[in-house]
């Protein structure tokens, strides 16, 4: 099997991807930063040392380079089994406060990466007629709350895009699945005050993904809703 996880190279996109490896799965990575990228790929292949694993320094904001990370993926896998669309950028803001541009700039990593990367990839999946879809929404994307902004705005737009790819796919039998974390122990809650043990660890958020893949292929799990024990931070 070969899966493609973005942004992956911390946090939840790395959680994915060190689950899928460890399942038996060929893995193709991206994320910003090289040294972190390189970090991630060890860690990943240590979870299987016979796993191919592709790992590209990938701008998700910039639609050259989404195409560019396809193209790469395309000539190294000839087929796609999984895709997770997990990278997003998460600036907390009022509205009438934000920098202006910020709301672009979300779009372009939050929700147009996913758009890009699906469309270049599906040609990858259609095929086999087999494959999922998995796309990181938020608790965001079904309420809006103060100080949400521009971030909630893409998570309701990556919603509406999961919804519609999943009317689409459905003659293609390509499953597509919403997950929508609420607070997860991650480097995007980096200098927010937020007890450790009130998050929730990303290995439970790629646990769920495999769960959702491995069901029978006539059963798929359309929406995803995961929040701490306690509730929102």
């Amino acid at each position: 099997m070969n899966a493609v996880i973005t942004g992956a190279s911390k946090g939840i996109g790395k959680a994915i991807a060190e689950k899928l490896a460890q399942e038996g799965c060929n893995v193709a990575i991206c994320a910003r930063h090289a040294g972190a990228l390189a970090d991630a790929k060890a860690t990943i292949q240590q979870k299987n040392p016979n796993a191919t694993i592709l790992a590209e320094s990938v701008d998700m904001g910039d639609k050259s380079q989404v195409l560019a990370f396809a193209g790469k993926v395309m000539a190294t896998f000839s087929r796609i089994d999984i895709l997770v669309n997990n990278a997003g950028i998460f600036i907390p803001g009022a509205l009438q406060q934000e920098e202006d541009g910020l709301l672009e700039k979300l779009m372009a990593v939050n929700v147009y990466s996913a758009y890009h990367l699906t469309r270049a990839l599906l040609p990858a999946m259609i095929p086999h007629r087999n494959g999922h879809i998995f796309n990181l929404c938020s608790t965001a994307s079904y309420k809006a709350y103060p100080n949400g902004g521009s971030y909630g705005i893409t998570k309701h737009a990556l919603l509406g895009f999961s919804k519609n790819l999943r009317e689409e796919l459905i003659p293609h039998h390509i499953k597509v699945t919403t997950v929508s974390p609420g607070p997860t122990l991650t480097a995007s809650w980096d200098g927010f005050e937020a007890p450790a043990d009130r998050m929730m660890p990303p290995e439970d958020i790629a646990s769920v993904i495999w769960s959702a893949w491995s069901l029978a292929k006539q059963t798929v799990v359309e929406e995803i809703l995961l929040r701490p024990m306690l509730g929102d931070i």
